[in-house]
């Protein structure tokens, strides 16, 4: 018995780790049938936006594709979510882009670093820093990294060469130069624009078939929303189709995207240094130009799969295991970068469509990566004839739904005071994105503080006074409580007693006790008392402990008003009455 139990304990813990086990001995050929359907839909989607957000990383065009498939693999296995789908993104291309300098070596390398940060991070079970950044700084990075990237392909809609990355310098240069558009450019990529919406609005409008209708209608329908679903990959076919017909004819008005390398990636370690022409560049230094997108790219690659996957999770009623997804994020990343991947994280548009084609387990991702793969070894010379254009566009009705332009009424109406970190990281992200992160979190934090410092005290004003502090008590709030009871007590004519009501406070430290000791002894010198009332179980048993000289407690307000607080013997002492009621925040 006793070898039985030996034997089935480390089961659980296997299933918890390897999430496959859950779903691989239940797989059916019913949900074969639809993996495969999602698998594939998703892979039509995939390779046109992994070939676009290469652009928006500033790397050449065949890393967008070499990242799009490791993901995939890893997370079949490790991933607790069905819906989601791993591989390059928008945002995450703009923060490569930003920290890689367009180097193929660095960007590599980001993605090998941000793996084990993120694995580190499961292992330790650190997710909850995530909770550190909070919703205005998501919404204000996604908004500017939204205006930001759209921008940047202006250019290519455009057909203009020479435009500078820097955004405030790109506004200035397109600007300057939007006589130089060329016109086969121009046309192309406003058709592909309107095709990409109408596709998208035709999607959002579609009546779903019933079983009942006849087959007639429900074919259509499968028609019109595969052709919606897999409108990136229509588009780019239609435009490939067009510059291909411009080529055979003689003439090209339309900029190509050009060679790309065919064949697989080598599996090997990436590189831990860099070749210069003055030199080379060690792995310190490295390291060093990189610099906070070391802690920004892991971060938000983190916040955005966790956030994706709980979405999706909640919408379809399973759960997922938060630190589990930090690990297959690392794993993917680690391995990634063996396959010359830079940093991915989760997709939403990719998700979702991946959820609305009906995928059942996370095998999908497995045909989706096989697509890729064949892409890479037998498509490449194909993509020759894909107008920029068309990728501009396909990029530009990726990330336009990223702005939230409701955020900013929204906050206002509910917390004004939330408009602050949005804004500064809003403005900032379109200077440094990564000032604008960590600025957005900084000022975060400091609101964050500042409640702490500054709690609410509600004030009732009778023959004692009674003080109500709205949250717990920590070290940068003791002053305050301090100058709230002495304002109040002290400055009363005639001076007062006080009641402390704790039933809102859950723990204090050690600096609280010391100011609380300062408090009972000077009001003492005057000849007054402060009583405690209410106080939880922690919170009483770390008064007790301390042994404050004069110290007296309740079990409730009504005991406390009834014996006045100023006699522990509750002899004579007259019952308070609240006369009035206000609110004090200090500032």
């Amino acid at each position: 018995g006793r070898r039985e139990r030996g034997q089935s304990c480390p089961c659980p813990e296997v299933r918890t780790r390897l999430p496959v086990l859950r779903w691989l001995l239940r797989y059916s050929l019913a949900w074969l049938q639809l993996d495969l359907i999602a698998g594939l839909t998703v892979g039509l989607t995939v390779v046109p936006q992994a070939l676009a957000y290469a652009e928006v990383a500033g790397l050449p065009l065949q890393y967008g594709l070499y990242s799009s498939f490791m993901g995939c693999f890893v997370y079949c296995f490790l991933g607790t979510a069905k819906d989601v789908t791993l591989g390059p993104t928008a945002i995450m291309s703009l923060l490569v882009s930003s920290y890689t300098f367009h180097e193929p070596v660095y960007a590599i390398l980001l993605a090998f670093l941000s793996g084990c940060i993120q694995l580190a991070m499961g292992l330790l079970h650190l997710g909850f820093l995530l909770d550190f950044i909070s919703c205005p700084v998501i919404k204000g990075f996604t908004s500017a990294a939204s205006v930001t990237i759209s921008f940047n392909q202006i250019k290519n809609i455009l057909g203009l060469q020479g435009i500078p990355r820097q955004f405030f310098l790109q506004v200035y240069e397109t600007l300057r130069r939007i006589r130089e558009t060329r016109a086969g450019d121009a046309i192309l990529g406003l058709a592909c624009l309107a095709a990409l919406a109408g596709l998208q609005a035709m999607k959002s409008r579609l009546p779903r078939a019933a079983c009942v209708e006849p087959l007639a209608a429900r074919v259509s329908y499968l028609i019109v929303w595969t052709c919606a679903t897999a409108r990136n990959a229509l588009v780019v076919l239609f435009a490939g189709l067009v510059a291909y017909s411009f080529q055979v004819m003689g003439s090209q008005p339309l900029t190509l995207t050009g060679s790309i390398p065919q064949g697989l990636p080598a599996f090997r370690l990436p590189c831990f240094s860099m070749a210069a022409p003055n030199g080379t560049i060690p792995f310190r230094s490295m390291v060093e130009d990189m610099g906070v997108g070391l802690a920004v790219v892991p971060l938000m690659g983190l916040l955005e799969t966790v956030a994706i996957a709980k979405a999706f999770a909640s919408q379809n009623n399973y759960r997922i295991d938060p630190n589990q997804e930090l690990l297959a994020m690392g794993f993917a990343n680690i391995l990634g970068s063996f396959v010359s991947s830079y940093p991915i994280t989760g997709s939403f548009g990719r998700t979702a469509v991946n959820a609305q084609s009906g995928v059942c387990t996370p095998a999908g991702g497995l045909v989706t990566g096989t697509l890729v793969l064949l892409s890479l070894a037998y498509l490449t010379s194909l993509f020759y004839y894909i107008p920029k254009a068309a990728l501009a566009a396909v990029i530009i009705s990726a990330v336009v739904p990223l702005f939230d332009a409701g955020i900013f009424r929204t906050l206002w109406r509910v917390k004004r005071l939330d408009l602050v970190p949005l804004c500064v990281t809003f403005l900032l992200c379109f200077w440094e994105v990564q000032y604008g992160i960590v600025a957005g979190v900084l000022v975060s934090g400091i609101l964050l503080l500042y409640s702490i410092a500054r709690p609410p005290i509600k004030v009732l004003e009778g023959d004692v006074l009674l003080l109500q502090p709205g949250s717990s008590l920590h070290f940068p709030a003791i002053e305050c409580l301090r100058d709230a009871v002495c304002s109040h007590a002290l400055a009363a004519s005639p001076p007062r007693s006080i009641i402390l009501d704790c039933r809102h406070i859950s723990s204090i430290d050690y600096t609280v006790v010391v100011g609380l000791a300062e408090l009972l002894q000077e009001l003492r010198k005057h000849g007054l008392s402060l009583a405690f009332c209410s106080l939880q179980d922690p919170v009483l048993q770390v008064l007790l402990s301390a042994d404050l000289e004069g110290f007296q407690h309740f079990p409730s307000r009504e005991e406390a008003e009834r014996c006045g607080a100023a006699d522990p013997g509750c002899g004579g002492a007259a019952p308070f009455t609240s006369t009035s009621e206000s609110s004090l925040l200090p500032a």
